[in-house]
């Protein structure tokens, strides 16, 4: 076989991806596992957006659709950004995608190339360093620190600057931390970003998911100034719940947004038009199954947080937003759990995995090695069930805990 193109040898599959693969397989085999790793709301879509769905398919609704996305729908983000943002975004700015990945690949590929870098504070989601390296450049990694909150100082990013940076990523709330930005930290970060000119990435995929009365703030709200540096990366997956309907957008300078969708007419041609319909219906519709979802996912999260306190070997920093912990695990390297002695976040997963049929996500994938993810989109039932049984491992039980 002749060798592949030099890309794909740079690319590894996405870990949560994978992980989620191997758990359905688990499961098909019969076994009982709980799991805290994929990204994913358990909750239904909401019926109105399935209608909507159902009523575009009877009425005919199957051709293509413009590249960018149906306007009807471009206009609802429009009002969307006003009304819950304060940003300006016509709809010739805004181009509907087939997922936010694909909003922020597609970006990447029309911003970036061969010599550029991109930095990536971290912990970061496992898809930013491919996609950069997809468009040919370089992920440049910034350590954040949990004495800050996870938050990028400013002193951090001149440090990485070089004549070769051409962007930044920022995600708040954040996968995997659940750190969210606050007005000051953007405020802090300005002058530097100003004074080199780069692009603002800003992936606002769990804007709605932010607890404890914090407020919602992205680069461009905070910094209405530097806004045409900014592009807005967004969708509906997590919001309402709508993962697999695919649909993802982003909003941009007009030039950036033309752009974009000129490489995705090339890529896909456009987003699904039975999803695009119940996209609209999800953004004009009703909000009081959206906060239901938010009350729910804020219980949850109060309910790990006191689950693993007492856990022996973790350190849990209390999340923000989203609906993930990310606890540090350093206190368990070196000891010995289900046979194996645990001397990295991959083990650790492993045997939670193998021995207590937990699925959980290794913080090596996120740049985060000494750390863990759990997921809580997931029922209380099986939060508490799955952290019982990694209580009992972690207490020195024995034994195979998948069927309890």
């Amino acid at each position: 076989m002749r060798p592949f193109a030099e890309r794909t040898l740079n690319v590894k599959p996405s870990p949560t991806l994978t992980l989620d693969a191997e758990v359905k397989a688990m499961k098909a085999r019969g076994e009982r596992i709980v799991n805290l790793g994929v990204g994913e709301p358990d909750f239904e879509t909401p019926d109105h957006i399935k209608e909507a769905a159902v009523k575009a398919i009877r009425d005919g609704f199957t051709r293509y659709t413009p590249s960018e996305g149906i306007l009807e729908l471009r206009e609802a983000i429009s009002r969307k950004f006003k009304e819950d943002n304060g940003l300006d975004y016509g709809p010739e700015d805004i181009v509907v995608t087939n997922g936010g990945k694909q909003a922020l690949y597609n970006v990447m590929q029309v911003l970036f190339g061969p010599g550029d870098e991109v930095i990536i504070p971290a912990p970061y989601w496992v898809t930013y360093p491919p996609q950069a390296l997809l468009a040919g450049a370089t992920p440049v990694f910034v350590a954040t620190r949990e004495s800050d909150g996870y938050v990028l100082k400013p002193e951090a990013l001149e440090k990485a600057l070089t004549p070769r940076t051409r962007g930044i990523v920022i995600n708040s709330p954040s996968n995997p931390t659940g750190m969210v930005y606050r007005r000051e930290d953007l405020l802090a970060l300005a002058p530097v970003i100003e004074r080199s000119g780069i692009w603002v990435i800003s992936d606002d995929i769990y804007e709605i998911l932010v607890y404890d009365g914090r407020e919602f703030v992205n680069f461009p709200m905070a910094c209405p100034g530097l806004k045409d540096q900014c592009i807005v990366c967004h969708g509906v997956s997590k919001t309402y719940s709508m993962t697999g309907w695919r649909i993802g957008f982003l909003a941009a300078p007009r030039p950036v947004a033309k752009a974009v969708a000129m490489i995705q007419s090339q890529m896909t041609s456009n987003p699904c038009s039975i999803s695009q319909k119940a996209g609209l219906a999800a953004l004009i519709g009703p909000r009081e199954p959206v906060e239901r979802m938010r009350e729910a996912f804020d219980s949850r999260r109060r309910l790990v947080l006191r689950l693993l306190q007492d856990m022996p070997g973790f350190r849990t920093p209390e999340p923000a937003g989203a609906f993930y912990v990310f606890p540090d695990i350093r206190g368990l390297l070196g000891r010995e759990l289900g046979g194996r002695v645990i001397d990295s976040s991959d083990s650790l997963a492993s045997v939670f995995l193998k021995e207590c049929g937990v699925a959980t996500v290794p913080g090596s994938g996120f740049g985060a090695e000494g750390s863990i993810r759990f997921s809580y989109a997931a029922s209380e039932a099986e939060l508490v069930e799955g952290l019982e049984r990694i209580a009992r491992i972690l207490a020195g039980g024995a034994g195979d805990l998948r069927s309890s």
